[in-house]
């Protein structure tokens, strides 16, 4: 008989010793709600979670960030517009942008702040219908050569948890044309469009495949028996959101494909 993990047990899925050395910060800011996840989610695919403090003044040693899910500074003025300001973001941000290319992952809130913080284009609104939307939520992947999906297939369908009230992603025509002909929408919604996002986009990447950011939660479907079934046998299993973090790990440790 197989002796099922406690619940709470931290257990890395088939994970590689060689991805151990590989650190990931994940950044906390007033209001941050799935820091705590994010980093099991890199302990879950074989990395180091290291945690990082919005007042930090460096980065330190780490080799990709994860901006997680939240409110912070409870969206006070706009989702993401105040933590934008916070001095790690300007760390992050000549990282991100510097010849290292530092792999970067907003998620929810953390996609909010990082197009606030101008490293992605386009901007969050409210929900069409005006209501807060939690569900399961079926992706495609349309970019599997970001630093954040390279354990995926382009036109791979999988299934996230969503939760928002801000996730309606909007941008002038002339951006989202360059986005489709950029190849630089890397995921997006399938069966329902749960915030009247433009052209049903549920994540972006920036032009170098470095930076990412998405509405819906990979890090809370990372674990079999914790995440959700695929949906009208539509999308994946309960892990479809650990190859976020095993993509970058990897990349990190020089195995791209």
């Amino acid at each position: 008989m197989t002796e099922l993990p406690l619940i709470g047990e931290a257990i890395a899925v088939a994970a590689e010793p060689r991805l151990a050395g590989a650190r990931v910060g994940v950044v906390t800011f007033p209001g941050t709600l799935d820091d705590r996840d994010a980093a099991r989610a890199v302990r879950l695919a074989g990395g180091t979670a290291v945690e990082l403090w919005h007042a930090d003044t460096e980065l330190g040693d780490v080799d990709a960030v994860v901006i997680p899910g939240g409110f912070s500074y409870g969206d006070y003025l706009r989702a993401g517009a105040i933590a934008r300001f916070a001095p790690l973001m300007s760390k992050i941000i000549d990282a991100a942008n510097s010849d290292a290319r530092l792999p970067v992952l907003g998620i929810c809130n953390g996609f909010q702040i990082l197009t606030e913080s101008h490293l992605l284009p386009g901007s969050m609104i409210k929900n069409d219908h005006l209501k807060f939307m939690c569900r399961d939520q079926v992706l495609r992947v349309e970019n599997s050569n970001t630093a954040w999906t390279l354990d995926y297939q382009a036109g791979q369908e999988i299934t996230v948890p969503l939760k928002n009230q801000d996730g309606q992603y909007i941008a002038d025509e002339k951006t989202l044309d360059a986005l489709e002909a950029e190849g630089r929408v890397v995921f997006r919604y399938v069966g329902f469009n749960p915030n009247g996002s433009r052209r049903d986009i549920a994540g972006i990447s920036n032009a170098a495949g470095n930076v990412v950011g998405l509405m819906p939660h990979p890090e809370h479907a990372v674990e079999a028996g914790f995440g959700p079934e695929s949906l009208d046998g539509v999308g994946g299993s309960d892990t479809d959101g650990l190859g976020f973090f095993t993509s970058v790990l990897t990349k990190i440790v020089g195995g791209d494909k």
